[in-house]
């Protein structure tokens, strides 16, 4: 019984830690590979959601290239699927958007900007449809992990 309060104990005391003492939890130094992620926005009569998402921050030069992914991930931290790009990327040329239109992202070449990516509902795009639950989608830059964003999914 002694070892069930102190794990309970031990429980609230690590929970009770603020963030900038708890292991692991230094704020990272960003770079011009920045990002965020805009709220997404659902049709709510069908499964699908696009969520706008940012390359880089406010200090990119024009012709700045970065590598970026983006996956889908369940309640797990276990990919679900890729999302593909849906729509014209603000400020970029209708030609680039069109090539980048329908196209998974992963490990793609793109200028600093915003972008809007899409997802069915489906996972890994052609299996049986994800579960209603929460999702995190993560932007990953240049190989580092710039944004997180926990999104509901409603069938």
């Amino acid at each position: 019984m002694f070892h069930r309060w102190a794990a309970l104990v031990l429980v609230l005391a690590l929970c009770a830690m603020s963030p900038k003492h708890a292991a692991g939890q230094q704020p990272q130094p960003r770079g011009h590979s920045a990002g965020k992620i805009g709220r997404p926005s659902k049709n709510p009569f069908n499964p699908d959601i696009h969520i706008p998402f940012t390359v880089g921050d406010g200090n990119c030069s024009v012709n700045e290239q970065h590598v970026v992914s983006v996956h889908i991930l369940n309640i797990l931290a276990q990919p679900v699927t890729i999302p593909w790009f849906e729509g014209a990327a603000v400020g970029s040329s209708a030609t680039a958007s069109t090539a980048l239109n329908g196209r998974p992202i992963s490990n793609v070449t793109l200028g600093c900007g915003d972008y809007e990516m899409y997802w069915d509902g489906y996972i890994n795009n052609t299996g049986p449809q994800a579960p209603s639950g929460v999702y995190a989608v993560q932007v990953i830059v240049d190989g580092k992990m710039v944004a997180m964003k926990k999104i509901y999914f409603l069938k």
